[in-house]
């Protein structure tokens, strides 16, 4: 090889500017995002169309860099047109408002820029990791256990249907899918949509998802589940999990996980229990027993990005198992990473539990919040939440045109907003179409004018609801009643 002469410095690299534009990028970031983005006097969003919203963060990529002054333009531009979920008037989804002790653990961990795999390279995180997952089992009721931090609560439910799998079909991880009969995994109809991709995903296939029925609140019936069983094995079908759902997308319904482990302990299932959403139920005291029965389960998912504000993203897979079915069903052995004569416990290297190679460390944010504020703060935080859904509630039930579709179980109130132009017309053939087109106008009018956002879907032959959860601990109850007069302003000449 030709030796090589000259300066080896990289010349994008000058440590001193790069320093001085994260500095100056980090004034924008607190002032736009954090000072601003949570300020009730500054809109949640500035709506652009696609074409003037690409023109105006001139978005082309160029041969040559470009200079500080129009990168940092550029980072005032993307604060400005992003949507501020951290605003205390952002209801749209089930991740609001922002906890600083969170994000100053997520401002580390991108500073640190580690992979959880092992504990050479990671060796704070494996063990943070291992105790922040140690306390979130507590709450379920396990002194024993594993699991693991997920990209996601979608990822979760998936690696429960692999390790299902596995558990009654070892097989499966070196023969393949050929050798198996067919599979079966039991849900409700409001059950997150990820158990059927995963099951699309994992080769079950998604015709292979039985639904369960609900009830009225959309909690799923033992009985029918069951039947359902019953009826899949007498068609030769091998019934092998049931998913159900602790605080369901649109309604936050809480499944009965009692009697739902009984019929799984009857027909040995696998019990999983999705509480993405309403997992941290578990810190309240007197919520806990929406959950009542969570310990019999097999395998549990929550994440702490959503009620807790733990921040975008931050997922757990927790497991009953302490027979190591983690490693057991995805470790691949990689020498180069898993060497078996290292110096320290190579039990520390828990890469190999996952399908991941690189994986991102979600523990710091929770860990470093639940140390500021301690478990009673974490009570506090979901307890609040309650009592603005309530409070909203019985608001709504004070004004016309305000229509529950039930009442919640949860901080999910679902709701039609009826104008005056329909009130008293239930019975006009056309009423039901009307209906369904105000909630799409309203939410547009909002969002252009970026006074609020909220979301809306249909749900059975339930048209166009509105369904706002109330999580963030910036909200007050100067902004419910700010959200129902603007949903009056916004939807009154309808």
């Amino acid at each position: 090889m030709e030796a090589t002469t000259g300066d080896l410095t990289d010349p994008l690299i000058n440590h001193a500017d790069g320093q001085l534009f994260l500095h100056e990028a980090f004034k924008i970031i607190v002032e736009e995002v954090l000072c601003k983005g949570t300020d009730v006097k500054e809109k949640v969003c500035e709506w652009r169309e696609p074409e003037e919203l690409a023109r105006l963060l001139d978005l082309e990529l160029r041969e040559k860099g470009e200079p500080q002054e129009n990168l940092l333009q550029r980072v005032r531009d993307v604060a400005k047109y992003s949507i501020k979920t951290s605003h205390p008037r952002f209801f749209n989804q089930q991740f609001a408002g922002v906890d600083y002790h969170s994000l100053a653990g997520r401002f580390l961990s991108e500073a640190l820029n580690t992979n959880l795999f092992t504990y050479e390279v990671a060796p704070v995180f494996v063990l943070m990791e291992a105790e922040v997952l140690r306390g979130l089992r507590e709450l379920v009721g396990w002194t024993e256990g594993d699991g693991l931090f997920c990209p996601g609560g979608s990822t979760s439910n998936m690696y429960a249907m692999n390790l299902a799998r596995y558990r009654l079909y070892p097989e499966v991880k070196s023969r393949g899918l050929w050798s198996l009969p067919q599979l079966t995994i039991f849900t409700s109809p409001e059950s997150h949509y990820s158990v059927k991709k995963g099951a699309a995903f994992m080769g079950f296939g998604m015709d292979n998802v039985i639904l369960v029925k609900v009830d009225d609140g959309g909690r799923m019936i033992p009985e029918d589940l069951d039947e359902k069983i019953e009826l899949s094995k007498s068609q030769g079908a091998v019934p092998f999990l049931v998913s159900c759902t602790s605080g369901t997308t649109v309604q936050g319904a809480f499944d009965p996980l009692h009697h739902i482990a009984d019929v799984c302990d009857k027909h040995k299932l696998w019990l999983h229990v999705d509480a993405a959403w309403g997992g941290s139920v578990l810190f309240s005291k007197k919520h806990r027993h929406l959950m009542k029965g969570v310990h019999r389960a097999n395998s549990v998912a929550w994440n702490p990005h959503k009620m807790l504000v733990a921040g975008l993203q931050c997922s757990v897979l927790l497991l009953k198992d302490t027979t190591d079915l983690l490693k057991k069903c995805h470790s691949a052995n990689a020498t180069y990473l898993f060497q078996q004569d290292k110096f320290y416990d190579v039990n520390l290297d828990v890469g190999d539990k996952s399908v991941q190679c690189s994986r991102k460390v979600d523990c710091l944010k929770l860990w470093l919040m639940w140390k500021a504020v301690g478990s009673a703060g974490l009570e506090q935080r979901v307890d609040k939440a309650f009592l603005h859904a309530r409070y909203v509630v019985d608001q709504m039930k004070k004004r016309e045109g305000f229509q529950l579709l039930r009442e919640p179980e949860f901080v999910n109130v679902c709701f039609w907003f009826i104008p005056p132009s329909l009130r008293g017309k239930e019975k006009n053939p056309d009423y039901l179409n009307r209906l369904a087109k105000v909630a799409p106008v309203i939410k547009e009018r909002m969002m252009k004018q970026g006074t609020m956002m909220v979301g809306y879907q249909p749900l059975g032959d339930r048209v166009n609801f509105f369904r706002i959860t109330i999580l963030s601990p910036l909200v007050s109850q100067k902004d419910m009643d700010f959200f129902l007069d603007e949903i009056e302003r916004l939807g009154n000449d309808l």
